[in-house]
């Protein structure tokens, strides 16, 4: 497999020439891969826009005959007009173009098992956001915190007929595609033949703001045999749909701002230009009575002025039951020097008692090559945590030197709703040989003036509008 990803991604350097980036060169991709695919299971694909044809042209033939496929399956009123819907050539050189569609020929890849086609794919998309540089990370969650939350959050669709599944800040479809392997997983790879349809063509849907990534997620969860709706928008600033989910798994866009104003939602009690802070809020709305949720959420979302206000709102209607605080370097290499959380709740009843998970003091920070993230990371938590998912397991408080706690809801209140709660100390910083990374510090200070900036533009904004 790793070569597969070597051999397809060592072609994107040629194209580099072709003025073709990486991010293009993954757009691309899915639309000769997706192709190549339709063919080989079969699929109904105009015959006149196949990968059998498409593979036999060549010179100018073939880069005009490409634009044309493009354009045709774009307008089609299925999953193919979904994908290709306003797709683009992007090459100029028939020969690079002639090299990308031979070397997808090579591999039959329905002949692989869905894990392993996932696998090329997915490792083409880890190498565009470690080696793209700029934006790419946003959205990209490392899939060994997706497979932990899943593991947690156990989204099994089977035992209710309309158990839907949904992610408002879908990427590229991690979260999604996790919840179904997860799935596959724990039920050995079968379901009931009555459950299988429903399964894979109604479970599972999200919304992204982005048109690319979105491709992406249709083409990840294609990959994994899932038709799911992704709607290409804004989950935020857009009036919110009747639709209500029972799981929501989600990662928002780390960031403070959304469109630098807060969003005018009849449904949203706390107004705000905090684009995590609104995702919270739309997250409790969107969710069924009784579903469940888990958000990861940076540090300021813990702390800052007006979250005490939205964190009283969501403990007053759901059971925040558990806060784990991330280790840091976790979003390495996407996102280097973020802090973050996940949040764990459920909708229906009121906070009594909120479970604090700290994975990261006195932890070394993740990094790409000595330290990467694994999955011992987060065992512990787990294991804490328990296996029912809406936490009404026994658990046990670690006390002052363990790692979980349990704070009541007074406590909670004392602090004005603010759950960025510690106790451990962490000796790791007072070790000049084990300090966080320069980009940590420079991450933490940055996060912290944002943090101010946002609070007087909040602060300047209601004084305007007073003395309208």
């Amino acid at each position: 497999m790793s070569d597969i990803v070597q051999k397809l991604w060592g072609f994107c350097h040629t194209l580099r020439h072709d003025g073709i980036d990486y991010g293009d060169y993954i757009e691309q991709l899915t639309y000769l891969l997706f192709l190549k695919m339709a063919e080989e299971r079969g699929a109904d694909i105009p015959k006149e826009y196949s990968w059998r044809v498409l593979r036999e042209k060549s010179g100018t033939e073939l880069t005009d005959f490409y634009t044309d496929v493009l354009r045709g399956l774009g307008k089609q009123k299925n999953t193919l007009g979904q994908i290709y819907g306003g797709a683009i050539s992007r090459f100029s050189n028939p020969v690079n173009l002639k090299k990308l569609i031979n070397l997808i020929d090579e591999t039959e890849w329905t002949s692989l098992n869905v894990d392993v086609k996932a696998a090329a794919y997915e490792g083409l998309l880890e190498k565009s956001a470690s080696e793209g540089k700029k934006g790419a990370g946003q959205y990209f969650t490392p899939r060994i915190l997706i497979q932990s939350i899943v593991r947690c959050m156990k989204p099994d669709p089977r035992k209710i007929k309309d158990f839907t599944i949904h992610d408002p800040a879908a990427g590229t479809g991690g979260f999604l595609v996790c919840a179904y392997e997860w799935l596959i997983e724990h039920t050995k790879g079968g379901f009931e033949r009555e459950d299988a349809k429903r399964i894979m063509t109604k479970t599972y849907s999200g919304t992204e703001l982005v048109a690319r990534p979105r491709r992406l997620a249709l083409m990840n969860l294609y990959l994994h045999g899932i038709h799911g709706d992704i709607a290409l928008g804004d989950s935020i600033y857009e009036p919110p749909k009747s639709t209500r989910y029972s799981c929501i798994l989600t990662n928002p866009p780390f960031g403070t701002k959304g469109a630098n104003q807060a969003p005018t939602r009849d449904d949203f009690t706390v107004s705000t230009s905090n684009k995590q802070l609104n995702f919270i809020q739309h997250v409790v709305n969107i969710l069924k009575p009784g579903g469940r949720a888990a958000m990861v959420l940076p540090d300021n979302c813990l702390f800052e002025d007006k979250a005490g206000e939205v964190i009283k709102n969501l403990m007053e209607d759901c059971n925040l039951h558990t806060v784990l605080r991330l280790p840091r370097g976790t979003f390495t290499p996407y996102s280097q020097g973020v802090k973050a959380n996940v949040i764990f709740f459920q909708k229906g009843m009121a906070t009594e008692n909120v479970w604090i998970f700290d994975a990261r003091s006195n932890i070394p920070s993740v990094t790409k090559k000595d330290r990467p993230l694994s999955a011992t990371h987060f065992k512990e938590f787990e294991n804490c945590y328990g296996k029912n998912p809406d936490a009404r397991a026994k658990r046990e408080d670690l006390g002052k030197s363990g790692r979980f706690r349990s704070f009541h809801i007074e406590q909670i209140k004392e602090r004005g709703y603010k759950l960025d709660i510690t106790w451990l100390k962490d000796e790791s910083l007072d070790d000049p040989e084990d300090l966080p990374e320069p980009q940590d510090l420079a991450s933490d200070a940055i996060t912290e003036l944002e943090t101010v900036v946002d609070n007087l533009k909040e602060i300047v904004a209601e004084l305007e509008n007073n003395g309208e």
